[in-house]
């Protein structure tokens, strides 16, 4: 009995289901949803890909993802540079932007610490947040890594390295679930706890 199998839709599914929170069946559905697209479409699907993974890079002041030097809410001289607000990925700050109740920057770590699964300190943005206090223009950061193990040890460490530089430290209200991802709660339960957010 012959094989099936046609090799090179083989691989392109399984690079479909490499991603996070896709199946067998999903990744299945997307590469048939690509051949199906005409050589135009597939090229330009390409195309994007290839310039987000080339073109895209960290923002030199808050290590968000921009293609620029500077992401365009570090551009704006209109938000808040006094506060910065401390997140673990450019999604979580994506979903405080969507709350319109923020004026301020934002500094992201590219994850947490995590000494179970090797990430330490330095494996994060940590030394780049520290680098933005070169003066007294910063009179607040919110710690705003999600209720987590893991993101309230980072809080915890962040802060006792700001606390010597006399920044006033604050963490997000408990409006948040504990367990649970910044990018998944509601415009509404951000804003209320960007409001209820207390001094660490």
């Amino acid at each position: 009995m012959s094989n099936y199998n046609v090799a090179p839709l083989e691989v392109l599914v399984e690079q479909f289901e490499r991603m996070p929170g896709i199946g067998h069946k999903t990744a299945q559905r997307l590469a048939y949803y690509v051949l199906n697209l005409s050589k135009t479409d597939a090229e330009e699907l390409a195309k994007a890909v290839t310039d987000a993974h080339t073109k895209i890079h960290y923002c030199a002041e808050c290590c968000n993802l921009t293609d620029k030097e500077l992401c365009p809410v570090c551009a704006n001289p209109a938000r808040d540079k006094s506060v910065i607000c401390v997140v673990e990925t450019p999604r979580d700050a994506s979903a405080i932007e969507k709350t319109h109740e923020y004026n301020g920057v934002y500094h992201i770590l590219h994850g947490s610490i995590s000494p179970l699964n090797g990430i330490g300190p330095d494996n994060i943005t940590i030394k780049q947040l520290l680098a933005r206090f070169n003066g007294d223009d910063v009179k607040e950061v919110i710690m705003a890594t999600n209720p987590t193990v893991e993101g309230d040890a980072t809080a915890l460490y962040i802060s006792k390295l700001l606390k010597p530089l006399g920044v006033k430290v604050t963490r997000l209200a408990y409006g948040i679930p504990v367990g649970g991802d910044l990018e998944y709660a509601d415009e509404y339960t951000l804003a209320k706890a960007l409001e209820g957010r207390s001094e660490i």
